[in-house]
């Protein structure tokens, strides 16, 4: 009995790994895929791909927009309190 344990446990061990194995596989696969979609994108828009172009394209000060034309904008909603 104590040997029929031991294969069923190594078979499940080994069920499992392999269904991990197969997981990690069609991660990489899909991570693959995408980087290939962004690297695509990237040279139909003619900008630079990799990781110092994002950064920098992502941590460059950008002006802040106004986004009131007219600074004599008021929006004030009053209540009274008792």
């Amino acid at each position: 009995m104590n040997a029929f344990n031991q294969i069923l446990r190594v078979g499940l061990f080994l069920v499992l790994a392999v269904f991990g194995t197969i997981m990690a596989f069609i991660f990489m696969v899909s991570t693959a895929i995408a980087i290939a979609v962004l690297y695509v994108v990237a040279r139909i828009k003619r900008r630079p791909f990799g990781v110092r172009a994002y950064w920098d394209q992502r941590h460059k000060p950008s002006p802040r927009k106004n986004t009131f034309k007219n600074k004599d904008v008021v929006d004030v909603e009053m209540r009274e309190i008792r």
